[in-house]
């Protein structure tokens, strides 16, 4: 089983089931998406709140935030967009549109593209979309050429994804792991990312004579966000694997709980999570904590 905690704390806006339920809009809430299966990695649906057990350094917390699967999320599409992409750019584009039309319409997308430089792929005055044809004629200007800024592009992309609506935060990041024109280091990503809510998921393609292919990086990406990496054998299968990412961030569940102050902020804190369903384990996938951020 894989824990995880999301660092990021918003006001508490839902419902925990049935029960009215709120508090004041200046707590703070550590959230948490989390992807539920049985023995059989299926995707398990329609528990409860009270089907979910919540440790934070051993002590139960009490939720005081739950959704159920597929809600609308805030969603950024990350591609790499440097030299070594140009024979697989238009596989690429293909499935990443094939993803879009498998998440929720009412999603909020973002598109960051990126080689030595990182900009939106979005016209500069729309932030986010819900339209196909927008992402589509975005995805469509994109033309491969120069080095790769992988960990500028990430970090930007989730600054831009605390800025979205939703409570449910996703990357998907498709690269081949290699670095060679960032400021940031990897260290830097990663450290952002334990105080940040998203779930990053990332696609590895690359040629195996490929020098700049590293698979470490996009898992170790990928582990420390509660996500996966996916390393597809070809190009035929990028269709599946961006189909699965949009189940599991349609499937996944978000849960929050108000984090006690008493260990002081800037802390690291440990998080599991616990599932059941009549009586029986099952299989939680999310972080493993998340540092409290500072008042």
């Amino acid at each position: 089983m894989v824990v995880t905690t999301l660092g990021t704390f918003v006001p508490v806006r839902q419902d925990r089931d049935e029960t009215d339920f709120s508090i004041s809009v200046n707590v703070g809430v550590a959230l948490f998406n989390v992807s539920v299966t049985d023995n059989k990695s299926r995707h398990v649906s329609g528990l409860k709140a009270s089907d979910f057990r919540v440790l934070e350094n051993g002590r139960p917390q009490e939720i005081e935030l739950f959704s159920a699967e597929n809600v609308p999320a805030t969603v950024g599409i990350v591609m790499d967009n440097s030299g070594s992409m140009r024979s697989k750019r238009a596989e690429a584009q293909r499935a990443a549109l094939a993803f879009v039309g498998a998440s929720n319409p009412a999603d909020e997308l973002f598109l960051v593209a990126f080689n030595e430089k990182v900009h939106m792929g979005l016209p500069e005055e729309l932030r986010f979309t819900s339209d196909f044809g927008q992402v589509q004629f975005a995805l469509m200007q994109m033309m491969p050429a120069g080095r790769t800024a992988l960990y500028d592009a990430t970090v930007f992309a989730l600054e831009h994804l605390n800025t979205g609506t939703h409570d449910r935060k996703a990357l998907v990041v498709l690269s081949d792991g290699g670095d060679n024109a960032s400021r940031r280091k990897l260290a830097d990503l990663l450290e952002i990312l334990r105080r940040s809510s998203a779930t990053v998921y990332t696609i590895g393609i690359y040629d195996e004579n490929d020098a700049d292919r590293n698979p470490r990086v996009l898992r170790k990406i990928a582990e420390s966000s509660g996500g996966r990496a996916y390393f597809p054998k070809s190009l035929a299968h990028l269709d599946e694997v961006w189909q699965d990412i949009a189940a599991e961030i349609r499937s996944q569940y978000t849960i929050g709980y108000v984090p006690s102050k008493s260990v002081g902020s800037g802390s690291y804190r440990s998080v599991k999570i616990i599932a059941t369903q009549s009586g029986k384990p099952l299989n939680v996938t999310t972080r493993e904590g998340y540092i409290l951020p500072e008042n």
